[in-house]
């Protein structure tokens, strides 16, 4: 009998759909304040991300988990480690063109694309140096998750 390291334990998709609104809801209350900008306690931050939706062509926004990479702000595109990639993805996948506010800032457009090869590596290794356990989060999913990068236009 082999034993090897036990999968991470993944939230229930009612959990994640309630934390998302609860996201939503604390960022409207605070006026925006609920965001964060990285620093060195904490070395990742928080946006609200706005897309224009695929098939509606209205304005969506999420609240997203972000690294700065010089000019660059780079997410995860990983649903809640669900199976499938989040709307948001999706959204930007058909229409790049997005803007981003980060905390205590005017609003910033960005163009979104999806980072590949050695820049995806290097990407997917700072957020890795943040939580050890991303490539197990990462193989409860059947596709690999998105490393996208917000660059300012």
């Amino acid at each position: 009998m082999t034993t090897g390291a036990r999968p991470p334990r993944v939230p229930p998709r009612w959990f994640v759909r309630l934390a998302w609104r609860a996201h939503r809801t604390l960022y409207r209350l605070s006026g925006g304040r609920f965001l964060w900008t990285p620093t060195s306690r904490r070395r990742w931050g928080a946006l609200r991300l706005t897309v224009t939706g695929r098939t509606s062509g209205q304005d969506r926004s999420v609240i997203l988990g972000y690294l700065e990479d010089g000019p660059d702000l780079v997410a995860l595109a990983m649903n809640g480690w669900g199976e499938g990639h989040p709307s948001w993805w999706l959204n930007l996948e058909a229409h790049p063109d997005a803007v981003v506010r980060l905390a205590g800032g005017s609003p910033r457009s960005v163009r979104a694309r999806r980072a590949t090869g050695e820049e995806r590596d290097r990407l997917w290794r700072l957020w890795s140096a943040l939580d050890p356990q991303l490539d197990a989060y990462a193989a409860t999913r059947s596709t690999p998750t998105p490393v996208v990068v917000l660059t300012p236009r």
